[in-house]
């Protein structure tokens, strides 16, 4: 079953590799990708930031986020090629579809709510109490 899935997935770089190898360690993924029938739908170099902790002897990383459209072996694949690469300290990949429909189906029902609670005709055809408009005929004058 090759049903084609969504992924994201991020790696951090070692914080010493050059723009050269981060542009080689993306077309390394974005040739995997095109290998096995897949879309790379974004990519977003996050540049260096600090890590929350240290890897190594680095306090520092290059992120880099990848959102790929694909099968399971795709991803094994690119999980394969990330663990023997030496510039790549930690990488992670998530499956988000299913999050993304479980959020699309929270949206209608919150739609769906909101459209229950208005009220149906929006007050048409509903007239004032006389006394409340000033119009009645038979009122009494003191």
């Amino acid at each position: 079953m090759s049903t084609s899935r969504q992924y994201e997935l991020i790696y951090i770089v070692s914080p010493d590799a050059t723009e050269q190898e981060v542009a080689d360690l993306h077309a390394q993924v974005e040739a995997s990708v095109a290998r096995f029938g897949g879309e790379l739908v974004k990519t977003e170099n996050w540049g260096r930031r600090k890590m929350a902790y240290e890897i190594g002897s680095h306090k520092e990383g290059i992120y880099v986020l990848e959102l790929i459209n694909g099968s399971g072996e795709l991803m094994k694949e690119i999980e394969r090629r990330l663990r023997v690469s030496d510039r790549i300290m930690r990488y992670l990949v998530v499956r988000v579809d299913e999050e993304l429909r479980a959020a699309e189906r929270a949206r209608a029902r919150r739609k769906a709510g909101a459209r229950q609670q208005q009220p149906q005709g929006g007050g048409e055809g509903v007239e004032a109490p006389a006394a409340a408009t000033g119009d009645r005929e038979d009122a009494e004058v003191l």
